[in-house]
Order: structure tokens, then C-alpha cells, then sequence
């Protein structure tokens, strides 16, 4: 497909530029197991984790919502960022779109967005970004457009084609769809037939060093 250099492009966190499966996974255990449930396996909590604790908590644990995301946001600060590692290419693409100057960078996460925020300046990322954008920053998270709209404050953009939304599952790919943004999926293995319904990405890379390529290629 035959797609135009974008003018921003909107990532998401977790999976897609960081890896910090470990240290949710973990968080979750302990939250199931507080709440009288049998823990996900790892594999699981890699398919399942996709909402923001806002939207997914009350469905998962009803009128003890309150006191499982407790739980669970006391277990994950207590070691997130000794467990946080970037993908591989990550750094490395953030800074060579940074360096062109022409492009907004943004991140939109379902991670709480203090955490986000802690999690980017640790890694010494914070001058990368124009807009960190996570749980509970906007009215509405991830995929609803309100969050798309609080990345590209103060940009001059707003949500459309001229917006790459790039994530790694079929939330990111609805948040792009139901804001009018591009989606474009990163991660090793193509999509499957029917995987994304009716929010199809519309480019695939395998990894953050090809989508540099085509960027920088446009």
C-alpha cells in the first residue's frame, strides 16, 4: 500500500517500545491471588492485557474493583522500572525521528499515565516526545478518540491521515480506526486473516528499525 510520510506519529507503550510484561504479569498475579482468583498464565496476561485498569478492572473483579487495582498499582511500582527494557531498535528509531525535526512524536498508552511518564524519563526519553497520554489522562482511554486528541494537543494536528497510530495489538488498531488515524502494526509476525475484524492495519513492519526505514524512505 502506497502511504504519504506522516506528520505525527502516535505510538503506543507497552510492547510496541518497551517490554514490561514481566513486571505486569507479576502485578496481576498478585491482584488474582488477593482477590480469591487463579492467576493468568504469563502467555494470558499477554493475549489478555489490553484496556486500561479504568475499563477492565471492573469488569474482571465487579465491586472489588477499587481495591484490586490497590493491589495491583502497589505490586507494579514496587519494581517496574528494574524490570523495564526497551524493544530492540527502539531508542534508536525515537531518536533518528527526533533528530529530522519535521515529525510529532507522541505516546497514547493504557498504561496509568504517572507510571508512563516515570517509565520515559528513567529511560532518558522525555525530550523524545511532545505528549505522554496515558490511563486516565483523557476523559476516555484507549481506544476512544478522546485520547488520541490529548496526544496531538498543542501540535496543530488533529486526528487523520496525517497521523500514524502505531501500536502491536487490536486495541491500537481500533483506537487508530475510530480516530481516523493510519494503523500501522509492529511486531514480528505478519496479521493473521480476520485477526483485527474491521480495524485492519494498513502497513506491517516487523520490528521499530523497518518502520524508520519506510519513514525515512518517504
Amino acid at each position: 500500500m502506497s502511504l504519504r510520510r506522516p506528520s505525527a506519529l502516535l505510538f503506543d507503550w507497552d510492547n510496541t517500545l518497551i517490554d514490561s510484561w514481566g513486571a505486569i504479569h507479576h502485578a496481576l498475579a498478585v491482584t488474582f491471588r488477593a482477590m480469591g482468583r487463579e492467576p493468568w498464565s504469563y502467555e494470558e496476561t499477554v493475549q489478555r492485557v489490553r484496556a486500561s485498569a479504568r475499563d477492565s478492572f471492573p469488569i474482571l473483579f465487579g465491586a472489588r474493583a477499587e481495591e484490586a487495582m490497590e493491589v495491583f498499582y502497589r505490586t507494579f511500582e514496587s519494581d517496574h522500572l528494574e524490570k523495564l527494557s526497551a524493544r530492540a531498535g527502539a531508542e534508536e528509531m525515537l531518536r533518528a525521528l527526533a533528530a529530522d525535526g519535521d515529525l510529532y512524536l507522541g505516546v497514547v498508552s493504557n498504561k496509568k499515565g504517572d507510571l508512563l511518564r516515570r517509565e520515559v524519563t528513567h529511560l532518558g526519553w522525555e525530550s523524545l516526545f511532545s505528549r505522554l497520554v496515558g490511563a486516565n489522562d483523557a476523559a476516555r482511554d484507549k481506544p476512544a478518540v478522546e485520547a488520541v486528541e490529548m496526544g496531538l494537543e498543542g501540535s496543530g494536528l488533529q486526528p487523520g491521515p496525517a497521523v500514524w497510530f502505531v501500536g502491536d495489538t487490536d486495541i491500537d488498531m481500533q483506537c487508530a480506526v475510530n480516530s481516523g488515524c493510519i494503523p500501522v502494526l509492529v511486531r514480528p509476525h505478519p496479521p493473521e486473516e480476520l485477526e483485527f475484524g474491521d480495524a485492519e492495519p494498513q502497513v506491517h513492519f516487523p520490528d521499530c528499525t523497518g518502520l524508520l526505514e519506510a519513514v525515512r524512505s518517504m
